[in-house]
């Protein structure tokens, strides 16, 4: 199934918000996000403050600017997977194609930093995992017909979601991924000394 062509109106809305986003957290960067303002930001991206708001609820919002898209895609990654493909394999394939890009960007790092260095940050992320898991928790229970609070669906959508932080410090992000999963998969070995 073909998706609709996205109109010039939606393409130019599309790249007003990417424009605004861009410009956010290069002024993050920059200059920390305490020391930017939202009059800063639209000022960078050459629009008014009234747009930045028409597009990010605040200012920790400017910075996760794709976590609108994440429950989505997420959802996805389950009920839409191949047939015959199984929910670890399909949250494993997300992982790697979602996360290995935005690991690979060279402000990936100092993004990172920004973000365990601010308090507001911090807490505005760890509220973004909690929906996000409750979401690809819920997500994962609809799959196999059990409830919402199932542990087993629960702790897989935590562990499947914490892939990627597990994986940051490791030199080859493929291969700590495809690890972490397989620890999923197969359970816990003590390592070989």
């Amino acid at each position: 199934m073909t998706e609709p062509p996205i109109g010039r109106r939606e393409r130019k809305k599309a790249a007003t918000r990417q424009a605004i986003a861009d410009a956010a957290l290069h002024l993050f960067l920059e200059r920390g996000y305490d020391a930017v303002s939202i009059r800063d930001i639209a000022d960078a991206a050459d629009v008014s403050t009234t747009t930045v708001f028409k597009h990010f609820t605040g200012k920790e919002a400017l910075v996760f600017d794709r976590e609108a898209s994440t429950d989505a895609q997420l959802v996805a990654a389950v009920r839409e997977r191949d047939a015959g493909q199984s929910v670890l394999d399909a949250l494993r394939q997300h992982v790697l194609d979602t996360w290995l890009p935005i690991a690979a960007d060279p402000r990936h790092e100092a993004f990172n930093q920004l973000v365990d260095s601010t308090p507001a940050l911090r807490a505005y992320a760890e509220r973004m995992w909690i929906r996000h898991t409750d979401t690809l928790s819920a997500a994962i229970a609809d799959e196999f017909g059990v409830g919402h609070g199932d542990l087993a669906c629960a702790a897989l959508a935590r562990f499947a979601l914490d892939v990627p932080v597990l994986a940051q410090g490791q030199r080859d992000h493929r291969a700590a991924v495809e690890a972490v999963f397989a620890i999923l998969a197969d359970g816990w070995r003590p390592p070989a000394g």
